[in-house]
């Protein structure tokens, strides 16, 4: 409530908030899940709104507050034990920023700050302290860089990705090179702590990174991204030693690597590969897991190795459409696949059709789900 106060005073009186700025958007998202199309459906329905907030208290310091509402109703809700329970865990140390308004037998609305930071901006150095979003993944569908803020590729209707609650440092000592370091800290006190230096070389952008993550692991890495003639070319190396037994062999790595191609009409295809080395210790038993499990940079990715790509073309100026393929050999030759179209009603109304398709083994078991998403967008 207090957010929206602002926001109505910042845009009512312009020559008083000049140094404020709000933007958001309202969706309506219908889901169907089905294991065949003769099986039970179960029908889902999300209203969702997000409000970003500036405040830009001086040419150095800004404050940010982001928020996003959700109402969610129907077959999930009312069938999934604990599945309210589920959206009210926050993973960060600022875990009383998300909280279930109401619940119901077959609805719940959720409310969740996943942006409230300072930012101070001195020249070369950018300092920001609160819940904020660190993106150090240079690939497109998996990020074994990305230690901070981990997403799965699947979750298409967050674009802003999760925060973290952390403390972050930037250097800028020229135009091409950056050194950072973050700290962060979850609900259990867990430490994830890391430095990252990113540079320029024969027309590559190189990250180096190491730390420790989640108070259990040392990391190691490095990440790429260019150009081998017209094709782009990037990926990222991971490598995560637990700290209690150091001296043993039990790190895994995790390694992703992938193309890009844009054709002259605009096409662009991409193709990418993953290799996880913490796949023996998943323990999947169904696509559900997928959904659900715990996530973290370690469980992006469903099988020992996994294939990826996609296609995406603009059909017209106000339509595009694209289709995107993971192969996944350690699930039986499971895969998922991800058609899409989105229209452009007006410019900040849009309409979208999304499908997603599992299918593979898990042990002895094997399983199948299909989800379809009808969602439209207004933004403002």
């Amino acid at each position: 409530m207090f957010l929206l106060i602002i926001a109505y005073n910042a845009n009512s009186q312009q020559s008083v908030f000049s140094n404020m700025q709000l933007n958001g958007y309202v969706k309506y998202m219908n889901t169907a899940m089905f294991n065949s199309v003769d099986s039970v459906w179960l029908v889902d329905n999300l209203i969702h709104n997000r409000l970003n907030y500036k405040w830009y208290v001086n040419d150095k310091l800004t404050f940010a507050l982001d928020m996003r509402n959700r109402l969610i109703y129907g077959d999930l809700v009312k069938f999934m034990p604990n599945y309210a329970n589920s959206l009210e865990e926050d993973n960060g140390y600022l875990n009383f920023l998300t909280n279930n308004i109401t619940d119901g037998n077959s609805y719940v609305l959720n409310t969740t700050f996943d942006r409230a930071y300072l930012e101070l901006n001195l020249n070369k150095w950018v300092i920001t302290l609160g819940r904020q979003r660190i993106n150090w993944g240079q690939s497109f569908a998996w990020n074994p860089n990305d230690i901070f803020n981990s997403y799965s590729f699947f979750d298409f209707d967050y674009e802003e990705r999760a925060g973290s609650d952390a403390l972050r440092i930037q250097y800028y000592p020229n135009y091409t090179s950056i050194a950072e370091a973050a700290v962060k800290i979850d609900k259990d006190n867990n430490i994830t702590a890391a430095g990252l230096y990113r540079f320029n070389k024969w027309s590559y952008d190189f990250q180096l990174i190491g730390g420790i993550i989640d108070t259990s692991d040392y990391v190691i890495g490095a990440g790429w991204s260019g150009s081998i003639m017209d094709f782009g070319f990037n990926g990222e190396i991971s490598y995560f030693h637990p700290q209690e037994n150091f001296s043993d062999s039990t790190g895994v790595a995790i390694v992703s690597a992938g193309f890009s191609y844009l054709f002259s009409n605009s096409l662009n295809i991409s193709l990418e590969a993953n290799y996880n080395g913490y796949f023996d210790k998943l323990n999947l038993n169904s696509f559900n897991d997928l959904y659900f499990m715990p996530l973290s940079v370690k469980t992006t990715s469903y099988s020992k190795f996994s294939w990826f790509g996609q296609i995406s073309y603009p059909i017209h100026p106000l339509l595009s459409g694209s289709i995107s393929v993971m192969y996944f050999p350690s699930l039986g030759n499971g895969y998922f696949i991800m058609p899409s179209l989105n229209y452009s009603v007006s410019d900040n109304f849009r309409f979208a059709i999304y499908g997603q398709r599992f299918e593979g083994t898990f042990g002895d078991k094997y399983d199948k789900m299909t989800m379809m998403f009808l969602r439209f967008r207004y933004s403002f």
